[in-house]
């Protein structure tokens, strides 16, 4: 037994060898093509950061001047938007102001209209009161032309009464004077 303490554990040594011998004769060729891929891998991935960060720089330059564009047009369509504003912010002080204008206007007229009403009822009151008063002159007239022929018959008849009168004196003296010349 003291034979196999030995054999075995050398038999197994020998077998633990070859093994370590084919993995040794590997492993330095393994390791150092390890160390090659790790060094590759590196490198491609050094290669893809530089390409990765130039073309990031690439497009934040783009998208800078996309912006810078875009801001140019904001700012230019903010200023015709604050042109449009103030164009119509113009339009609705003008159109107030026209409304005032025009409401003024339509109060001043009313005013007026009201006040020709009030002249023409006043001149209507007077034409009528005119009209009226023609009538009674014209009535009047016709009165005074009846009482003026009438009075002219009335002096006519007060004239040949007079003639009449004056004839009869005038012939009363005339006898008086023949009368008085006979008893002279």
């Amino acid at each position: 037994m003291n034979k196999a303490y030995v054999i075995f554990p050398i038999v197994f040594l020998l077998i633990f060898g070859g093994f370590y011998w084919n993995f040794a004769k590997g492993y330095e060729a393994t390791k150092a093509q390890k160390v090659v891929a790790a060094k590759k891998v590196i490198e491609d991935k050094k290669k893809d950061e530089v390409q990765a960060r130039n073309q990031a720089i690439q497009e934040a330059h783009k998208m800078a001047a996309e912006r810078v564009i875009e801001k140019k047009e904001r700012e230019e369509k903010e200023l015709r938007e604050k042109d449009v504003r103030q164009a119509s912010i113009d339009a609705r002080e003008k159109a107030a102001r026209e409304q005032d204008k025009l409401s003024k206007q339509v109060a001043r007229l009313t005013k007026e209209i009201e006040d020709e009403k009030t002249s023409a009822e006043k001149i209507e009151v007077a034409k009528k009161a005119s009209k009226d008063e023609e009538v009674f002159l014209r009535q009047l007239v016709k009165e005074a032309e009846t009482n003026v022929k009438g009075l002219v018959t009335v002096l006519d008849k007060i004239k040949a009464a007079d003639e009449a009168r004056a004839a009869a004196e005038a012939a009363a003296a005339a006898a008086a004077a023949a009368a008085s010349r006979g008893k002279s």
